[in-house]
């Protein structure tokens, strides 16, 4: 049915009357308003108003009117229709022949004309359009173009007003989820100090809900403390006169009595609290270890004066106070132990706590000293006393002259200088090699061996007398596993000196650490631990240590993987089988980076004397 407009009805006033029966709507109202007073007013049956529909190539109607009542909404393509020269900016006014024009546009059955102008917005750009058509012609009316533009230019700025109001909304939304989810605690405050806003993070952060926090006093979120209560009411009263305050490491207190950490921005009845608990507990873990660490060492140095000497046990508080006996004599020492006991440090201790402090500790490894020189290299030589001696040499002796000489592996020595050594011991002289006067020094001798040097002399594999001279008061090092509840303190210990040397922080050892740690038989003693533990700061990627089992070498209190043997085999059993493993993985190299000796951390000479002792010699590659 086709609405034609009175003939008597002025143009102004039909304008008159459709502005009126949109000015009092806005949004989907506006529109159903706009299209139905469209109508009316251009005697048009069929009126819409659309926008693009998520690309420029489709759009959907806002509003439909047609045939004197509201039509469902619906969305096309553009291309092919009336409306694609519209959306292009350009108004279209097809007065007949609509559907012989665009057979394409099924929607356009029984079409005869078809108005359209496009809907601008505030720059201009197009964003949608307002089409009328009829099964009748529509010839082209000066009135009829002029009201057209009039409502285009209404429902432009109406659409315009709604996109942006949809953009507001959107930012809206996604700001009040960015605001609901911030990793901080938003606050508003009311004037007299109540919580008037808060997101999420505060309840999350304390426990509580949104309905427990509102209106609730914000002062009582914080500790009854100086650092708590004292401090947020301090800066609330600062606010006053200073307009922003920070605060660090402000306590608060969680619904479930925890302390919680903030650090609090204050600016006007706005406040911002972030959660540096975590900073705050990880730093008090470090002072406390530290203080710790700083403790047990004051308290060993104050019980015995040897600061890098770690340990409470039993075994290891009779050595020190053993020390603490002997040191102020000029007694000849014998330290026995394991290797990796600490018998070097024993030593130091020893010379540090004696009247000899002052004079220097020369340190000579037996093992180490090259064949052929170990005379020279004791003792000295005189120019010219073999090919090389080019100028006089003073040896260890000589340089250790008023202070300590430390033989360590003294049980690898060979017999000429035994029989030199032991000359020292009793008349306190020697010569040098190629020499003819005796040297006298002023020396007292420490030694160290981790070899049986009884059963040696017994053996007749070292002297029997110098054995004697050296063990005039033997002190016998517990090995590490004798001595398991100081491994936590040794751990600490190390792990302190090593993370500030290698520049890396650490904060703690994990407790199953500590617990492997505690639980492995430690064959190379503190040697190895200390081995162990600076290759685990090392590799570490965070501030915990955490060590993998299979980095020790022997499964602790078990026998090595696809061992036979029970665990309760005896250390020289463990310490050869330790060799032989070595040996095999470096090919039966010795000495290089590869060899077994850096395998094992030992020094090659020191290698090749427990092969002796554990007569292990590198099978015959032709079977002889």
């Amino acid at each position: 049915m086709t609405a034609a407009p009175h003939p008597e009805q002025d143009e102004y006033a039909a304008l008159r009357a459709i502005l009126e029966g949109t000015a009092r709507h806005t949004g989907e109202e506006f529109f159903g308003s706009l299209v139905r007073n469209l109508s009316a007013a251009t005697g048009v049956p069929s009126a819409f108003v659309a926008e693009f529909a998520g690309s420029v190539t489709r759009v959907r109607t806002i509003a439909y009117w047609t045939d004197g009542a509201f039509a469902e909404n619906v969305e096309w393509s553009l291309a092919g229709t009336p409306c694609e020269d519209v959306v292009k900016g350009n108004l279209c006014h097809h007065p007949t022949g609509v559907t012989e024009k665009f057979p394409e546009d099924k929607g356009l059955a029984g079409t005869e004309s078809y108005l359209g102008v496009p809907l601008r917005g505030a720059v201009g750009e197009v964003l949608g359009h307002l089409a009328v058509y009829d099964s009748k012609p529509m010839p082209p009316q000066p009135r009829l173009l002029y009201t057209f533009h009039i409502f285009a230019a209404r429902a432009a700025a109406e659409l315009d007003r709604l996109r942006l109001d949809r953009q507001l909304q959107d930012r809206e939304r996604r700001y009040r989820d960015l605001y609901d989810e911030a990793p901080s605690a938003y606050v508003s405050l009311t004037p007299d100090g109540r919580l008037a806003e808060t997101n999420r993070f505060l309840g999350l952060l304390l426990g509580w809900g949104a309905e427990d926090l509102l209106g609730r006093p914000f002062l009582d979120l914080f500790a009854d403390t100086p650092a708590g209560k004292g401090r947020m009411a301090d800066a609330l009263d600062r606010l006053g006169h200073e307009g922003y305050v920070s605060i660090d490491e402000v306590e608060m207190r969680a619904r479930d009595g925890r302390a919680v950490w903030g650090h609090a921005q204050v600016r006007g009845g706005r406040v911002i609290l972030s959660d540096v608990s975590a900073r705050v507990v990880a730093e008090r873990e470090r002072v406390r270890l530290a203080q710790q660490n700083q403790y047990l060492q004051e308290e060993i140095k104050a019980t015995h004066n040897y600061e890098e000497i770690v340990g409470q046990s039993p075994g290891l508080v009779s050595v020190l106070q053993q020390v603490s006996k002997v040191a102020a004599t000029d007694t000849t020492v014998l330290i026995l132990g394991e290797t990796g006991t600490g018998k070097e440090l024993v030593a130091r201790a020893v010379h540090s706590a004696s009247p000899r402090k002052g004079k220097p500790l020369i340190k000579v490894n037996c093992a180490a000293l090259p064949a052929g020189l170990v005379e020279s290299e004791l003792f000295g030589h005189e120019k010219g006393a073999f090919t090389g001696a080019v100028a006089r040499r003073l040896g260890r002796f000589e340089l250790a002259d008023g202070g300590t000489l430390f033989l360590d592996e003294v049980g690898e020595l060979p017999p000429d200088a035994q029989a030199k050594l032991l000359r020292v011991l009793q008349e306190k002289e020697f010569e040098r090699v190629g020499g003819t006067a005796p040297v006298r020094v002023d020396i007292r001798v420490i030694a160290a061996t981790n070899r049986d040097l009884a059963a040696l002399a017994r053996a007749k594999a070292f002297r029997e007398d110098l054995f004697y001279r050296l063990h005039v008061f033997p002190v016998q090092l517990p090995s590490l596993r004798d001595r398991r509840d100081d491994i936590p303190l040794l751990v600490h210990f190390f792990v302190t000196k090593f993370a500030a040397r290698i520049g890396k922080r650490v904060e703690r050892v994990s407790q199953d650490t500590l617990d492997l740690l505690t639980a492995y038989r430690w064959p190379g003693n503190i040697r190895e631990l200390q081995n162990v533990l600076e290759r685990a700061i090392i590799l570490s990627d965070g501030p915990a240590i955490e060590i993998d089992p299979e980095v020790l070498a022997i499964a602790p209190d078990m026998p090595d993987a696809g061992s036979s043997e029970p665990a309760g085999r005896s250390l020289r059993a463990v310490e050869r089988d330790h060799i032989l493993a070595a040996l095999l993985q470096a090919g039966w190299v010795i000495e290089g980076p590869t060899g077994a000796a850096q395998l094992l951390g030992l020094h090659p000479n020191t290698l090749r004397s427990r092969l002796k002792k554990h007569n292990i010699a590198r099978p015959d590659p032709e079977g002889h």
